[in-house]
């Protein structure tokens, strides 16, 4: 097994010159997006905690804080699911770095309407040596506006965020084509340097950002981030991109057209993913393994860690150290994939790990510790590192698994990408879930935390011995029964799965496409007869 220095150079000398250019962009672009991301995200929901409590406390009514803060998270989930099924489409009509760029520009334009409404309502950045002068729940310096005019621009930045969030987990394959090692290899490079800027302005924001801006300004470098962004990532080239419009609607008005085909596609896009996902074994494991997974880890990060941070610390903020030891984790688990890519060659071995570590958990309900002491916000993120180092490990396996699998059935599906669509369902699935069970079980919390006595000493181990312990067993049974599904994964280290090899480039004539179509899907004459004309492995790729 080579060294540190060896894989170093083996993955370099992998790469084509104009390939390594396209990384090196997409890299430069996700670090500058993922910076501005941890600042928003960790902003805005330290900033509706305690927005949402000093409600409470105002009014003398019992907190909602931890509900109405799952609708906020929740909505913008679904809100992605929008932005998610959007992609699909979009990539089959203009170039993928072109759809890329305008989504973080439009999404660091959105982030901005919350700067601009608290200014507006008298909101001002936190003064200088605030804490001295006032009480720990002061929070005089933000806008007088109502809470929940929050959720609806939230939402709105959900769209462009899911957009982002699934194009990025398309866009490897364009870079680098279906070859599995190349992918394995690109994607937990992206996922190593995506989490060094991920860590660094998780503990940025909460050491540095938000104790001298308040949270409610905290946020003020995103848009400039993201608009950085969009200028980096339209530098990548296009990909041999060829445009093709989709023949939905074909013979009605242009308005119309967008209108009614941009339904078909969404529920097509949606169909596709769930029939290749549900007509076989190779891809059902998919749906545990990958949206149940992938819910589990958000869910720790977006609606454990801030309960975590204000009703056992005392501090909203102090969740971002804890995102930040989960980035740490997640930086790790990609570093490993990256190194161990020749001798783990299937994501089974890194998902039974993640599966495990989410165990970890069930020492939060019987964990007490004092209020407003900063290092055990450390100690949370601490025990944070090896559950995200699985999850991570796995993610990135995982991801490279399903982009060369679906490459090799991409020119089967006519108006949608085989691997947009499969993706968008898969995310689709875990925003759905996340969507629905975040209000409820915050609401859950908000009961307990009364029940026991709310602001007057009243805790919340109870409802976190259900939200984490208990629900985090659930995945653990559900992601580990699914990596013994696919053929020949009972073994602890698999060398394929499937019996099928991914380790090179994809070269299926279109005859082939069209075997591999049929297996998922019957096909009219119409779609095999344009099939015929897909030769080039680089089209079906696309297609």
């Amino acid at each position: 097994m080579p060294g540190l220095s060896g894989t170093v150079r083996e993955t370099w000398r992998i790469y084509t010159p104009t390939e390594r250019r396209n990384i090196a962009i997409y890299i430069l672009g996700l670090m500058l997006y993922k910076f501005g991301l941890e600042a928003f995200n960790g902003s805005i929901v330290a900033l509706a905690t305690n927005r949402y409590d000093n409600d409470a406390f105002q009014t003398n009514t019992p907190a909602k804080t931890f509900e109405r803060v799952g609708l906020l998270t929740g909505l913008n989930q679904a809100f992605q699911c929008v932005g998610s099924i959007l992609i699909a489409p979009l990539i089959k009509r203009f170039p993928t770095k072109l759809v890329l760029s305008l989504a973080i520009f439009v999404f660091g334009m959105f982030t901005a309407i919350l700067l601009v409404v608290d200014a507006t309502s008298g909101g001002r950045i936190k003064p200088a040596n605030w804490e001295k002068r006032h009480k720990d729940d002061d929070f005089s310096f933000y806008g007088r506006y109502a809470t929940d005019r929050m959720i609806p621009i939230y939402c709105v930045t959900g769209v462009a965020y899911g957009m982002v969030e699934l194009i990025r987990r398309v866009i490897p394959r364009d870079i680098v084509g279906g070859n599995v090692q190349k992918l394995r290899r690109m994607d937990a490079l992206v996922h190593i340097f995506y989490e060094i800027s991920g860590t660094a302005a998780s503990f940025t924001t909460a050491l540095a950002l938000i104790p001298t801006l308040g949270n409610n300004y905290s946020f003020i470098i995103t848009p400039i981030l993201f608009v950085v962004a969009s200028l980096v990532w339209f530098c990548i080239t296009n990909l041999d991109f060829e445009p093709r419009n989709p023949e939905v609607v074909q013979s009605q008005p242009t308005y119309v057209k967008a209108i009614v085909g941009g339904f078909a596609l969404f529920f097509e896009s949606v169909f596709t993913g769930a029939k290749i996902i549900f007509s076989s074994r190779k891809f059902f494991w998919l749906l545990p393994g990958y949206a149940i997974a992938l819910y589990g880890h958000r869910y720790l990060e977006n609606g454990i860690a801030p309960i975590i941070a204000r009703r056992y610390l005392g501090n909203s903020a102090w969740s971002q150290i804890m995102v930040g030891g989960s980035n740490l984790g997640e930086l790790i688990g990609a570093a490993f994939v990256f190194l161990f890519t020749n001798w783990i060659r299937t994501p089974i071995p890194w998902l039974r790990l993640d599966s495990l570590m989410l165990l970890v958990v069930w020492y939060l309900p019987y964990w007490d510790p004092p209020e407003q002491q900063v290092k055990y916000a450390w100690i949370v993120a601490a025990t944070l590192v090896p559950i995200s180092f699985g999850w991570a490990a796995g993610d990135v396996s995982l991801a490279a698994y399903i982009q060369a699998s679906l490459a090799r059935i991409e020119s089967g599906t006519r108006n949608v990408s085989a691997l947009g669509a499969v993706m968008a369902f898969l995310y689709s699935t875990y925003i759905v879930i996340y969507a629905i069970t975040s209000p409820i079980l915050g609401r859950y919390v908000d009961k307990v935390f009364t029940q026991s006595g709310g602001g007057q000493g009243g805790n919340v181990r109870q409802a976190v011995e259900n939200v984490a312990g208990v629900q985090y067993t659930i995945i653990f049974v559900l992601v580990m029964t699914a990596t013994f599904v696919p053929r020949g994964a009972f073994s602890f280290n698999p060398r394929m799965l499937d019996n099928e090899t991914l380790e090179e480039e994809v070269e299926t004539e279109a005859s082939q496409d069209a075997d591999l179509f049929k297996a998922v899907s019957p096909a009219d004459t119409v779609i095999h007869r344009e099939m015929e004309l897909e030769k080039s492995p680089r089209n079906a790729r696309q297609y």
